[in-house]
This record gives structure tokens, C-alpha cells and sequence, in this order.
């Protein structure tokens, strides 16, 4: 068991509706499960662009293994109130012993 001392919630997209130029907005998210792990940075990068600084960072968070779709592309992990798009979702080896989700730092 790999415990952790992180609780995040994995959240998928409620759905979309268009805006009045044509984009695409998400309407809301879902609460789908909640994870307690290890969050941890793998690369990051923090830099001045236009007179604004703008971080730049991937994580991975470490948890148990829950059975999942394991498709990132609906999907986003909220760990202490900050937002984290899902990049891939990984059962290593396909062991079912943990699950490693790369993350990217959006807010």
C-alpha cells in the first residue's frame, strides 16, 4: 500500500459548449474519484515572458491502484487547490499496484 500524504480529486470534463466567437468552454467538471498519494516535481521552469511570470512545471503523483479509464484526455487532478491537467495515467507493468499520473501545472 502506498498511502501518501496528498488527497487530490481526479475530475473528467462535464462538457462543452461553444461562446459567442466559436470556442469551445468547458461548462463543468466532475468529481470522479478521490486519491491520497504522492505528489512530486519532475521538470519545471519559472521565467519572465512580457513582464509576467509564468510557471512551467511537470509532476507526477504516485497512489494506489483504482481501476480507472485510463485515457488522460478528459481529465484533470485538483491537489491542494491547484490544477493539474492529466497527461497519462500509468499502471506500470500492468501490475495493478499503483497508478503514475504525469501532470502538468495549469493554475
Amino acid at each position: 500500500m502506498i498511502g501518501g500524504n496528498t488527497e487530490a480529486m481526479l475530475q473528467i470534463m462535464g462538457g462543452t459548449e461553444t461562446n459567442g466567437i466559436g470556442e469551445q468552454v468547458v461548462q463543468s467538471w466532475t468529481d470522479v474519484q478521490s486519491l491520497w498519494g504522492w505528489l512530486d516535481l519532475s521538470s519545471g521552469d519559472s521565467k519572465y515572458t512580457y513582464n509576467a511570470k509564468l510557471q512551467e512545471s511537470t509532476h507526477i503523483f504516485i497512489t494506489d491502484y483504482v481501476p480507472i479509464d485510463q485515457r488522460p484526455h478528459d481529465k484533470r487532478l485538483v491537489v491542494n487547490g491547484m490544477v493539474y491537467e492529466v497527461l497519462m495515467i500509468d499502471d506500470p507493468m500492468g501490475l495493478h499496484e499503483q497508478l503514475e499520473i504525469s501532470l502538468k501545472f495549469v493554475g
